[in-house]
């Protein structure tokens, strides 16, 4: 009789499961979908798929795009993804660092990791001067035309950034990268700035990709060296020291620092 309660207890709800599914699809997938290829690669119905669909917009968890009519992950989906890289141990100990780093340095400060589109902007502390862009919670960056993508570029797991340059090669994708580059760089060239990027271990950009604001950008790794998420510097081109061994730069390599020894294991 109590592995039959038991047993009970632990049964799901197949129709919870079944719209899993489609969300699952997504994520494979990695671009926004219509209704058909998502209940193609979700092996449902186009009829059953909308059903679910229609459940699912409303709790937030897909949105539908109004001029497409492809479905794409919803602000329910960003939250819980945020919920999760909030509870990682380097972005825990790096968002007190950052918010201090705002004050200390004027500028605004965001913390960046490796989304299914790109780097992205998961937390964002503004400060000094306003600026005329519209950065956000969510933004997704250019690898090739801003320094936050250069820093994955050079420094995240090759396999992942083939993966971010994927997504964002792809003509459909409904929210284009901030600062997309127009042609990918000669390789040589390229790779030469990667090799001069991790030399320095630092990255910037001048009035680019948006004339009138520039920014720094530093990578900050976890105890085994893994690259995990990016800070960076951001204001007014007038306003921030973008020199290689300027405060701006001198402050963001050593917040790095310390944000890797905090989470280092004590010996």
């Amino acid at each position: 009789m109590a592995d039959t309660t038991i047993e009970k207890k632990q049964r799901g709800i197949q129709s919870v499961e079944v719209g899993a599914r489609l969300l699952q699809a997504l994520a494979r997938q990695r671009v926004p979908l219509g209704l058909t290829e998502l209940a193609g690669d979700a092996q449902l119905s186009s009829a059953q798929a909308h059903t679910y669909l229609v459940s699912l917009t409303r709790l937030g968890l897909v949105k539908r795009d109004v001029l497409t009519g492809n479905y794409e992950p919803g602000p329910l989906s960003l939250r819980l993804g945020l919920m999760h890289i909030e509870q990682q141990p380097v972005y825990r100990v790096a968002a007190p660092y950052a918010a201090a780093l705002a004050a200390r340095i004027g500028l605004s400060v965001a913390i960046c990791v490796a989304g299914v589109q790109g780097p992205t902007i998961v937390r964002y502390e503004r400060s000094g001067a306003p600026l005329h862009v519209n950065l956000h919670i969510g933004t997704v960056m250019s690898l090739e035309a801003t320094s936050t993508g250069r820093v994955f570029c050079a420094f995240c797991a090759p396999g992942q950034v083939a993966d971010m340059a994927q997504s964002q090669a792809r003509p459909t994708d409904s929210t284009p990268a901030r600062g997309r580059a127009a042609k990918r760089p000669a390789s040589a060239e390229w790779r030469k700035r990667l090799d001069e990027i991790r030399a320095r271990g630092i990255e910037r950009g001048i009035d680019a990709p948006s004339p009138g604001v520039s920014s720094l950008s530093v990578p900050v790794f976890d105890g085994d060296q893994r690259m995990q998420l990016a800070l960076t510097a951001i204001g007014p081109s007038g306003a921030i020291d973008v020199e290689w061994d300027g405060a701006v730069a001198r402050q963001l390599l050593d917040t790095s620092r310390r944000i890797t020894e905090a989470v280092l294991p004590a010996a």
